[in-house]
């Protein structure tokens, strides 16, 4: 397999997996594009890239800056900005896991709260439904608390100096 139909499998395939961890097919096209480019890109090198509009190419470079994994460079000289992707693998982990919790986890124990919260009548049915969303509250309350813990312990740099050692 040659180097440019590898890169473009690589970018087609992620840019499928997007889906999965909650961004759109471009968004993560864009991203895997950035990810394995070794220099800074252009908005116009990823648009002929990936041949998409310029448009589409700056809603999602947005996006992908919102959730803190690219980032705009400026090189000195040029008009054009230029734009990179987080590269540390460890890092983009802890920032997808910490905003797929925002957009995702958050809004859903919200919801739960609010629906745990009713008071039951008699029904059998009524009080199953208050049981079983009790139930899934404190589950998902659980995991997200241990995905805070684990993309704290990330962020905490004594603890993981503490760990090469």
């Amino acid at each position: 397999m040659e180097f440019k139909e590898a890169k473009n499998k690589f970018i087609q395939t992620w840019g499928a997996l997007g889906s999965q961890w909650g961004i759109n097919k471009t968004m993560a096209q864009i991203h895997a594009l950035l990810m394995v480019s070794n220099i800074p890109v252009s908005m116009e090198e990823i648009m002929d890239e990936l041949k998409i509009s310029r448009g589409n190419a700056s809603m999602n470079l947005r996006a992908l800056m919102d959730w803190g994994i690219v980032y705009k460079e400026y090189k000195q000289g040029e008009r054009r900005e230029f734009f990179t992707a987080e590269k540390d693998l460890d890092e983009l982990a802890v920032k997808i896991a910490k905003e797929r919790s925002k957009r995702e986890i958050k809004p859903a124990l919200r919801v739960l709260k609010e629906v745990t919260s009713i008071r039951p009548n008699d029904s059998a049915e009524a009080k199953h439904f208050v049981d079983q969303t009790t139930k899934l509250y404190d589950f998902v309350l659980k995991a997200d608390n241990m995905l805070e813990k684990v993309t704290e312990f990330k962020d905490n740099w004594l603890a993981v100096w503490s760990l090469r050692l």
